[in-house]
């Protein structure tokens, strides 16, 4: 469901994208799933180099990515709040993406221990 349109390899960096997906379990209650899909650079260290038979590793020389690879961040809620759950996966990746001195694991351990108002109540 994080991936409709199927796990494509692609020549060239995509840009992120957002949506939610609703699953509903077989109590009839409402599962909400953010996703954040983007485009993530395969370099394949190990492709033997066609005029000396050794691998790139070997001879030092690291070629850019030539294929682009999906990942996706999903969040699971029974709340509907797209707006804020965007938020929090930007976040995620950003932290990723940018290598940022911060771990990943802190700062989702943070993210889950906001408390989120009641429905109708203030924001």
């Amino acid at each position: 469901f994080c991936q409709p349109g199927g796990w494509q390899l692609s020549k060239e960096r995509k840009q992120p994208t957002f949506f939610v997906v609703v699953l509903t379990d077989i109590d009839s209650e409402r599962h909400y799933c953010s996703c954040l899909t983007f485009y993530e650079a395969e370099i394949n260290l190990q492709v033997r180099n066609k005029n000396t038979g050794r691998s790139e590793e070997e001879s030092g020389l690291i070629q850019p990515a030539e294929v682009f690879a999906p990942k996706s961040l999903v969040l699971v809620s029974r709340l509907d709040y797209p707006e804020i759950f965007r938020a929090c996966l930007g976040l995620i990746y950003t932290v990723y993406v940018d290598s940022l001195n911060v771990s990943l694991e802190t700062l989702i351990a943070n993210l889950c221990s906001c408390l989120v108002p009641a429905s109708g109540g203030s924001q």
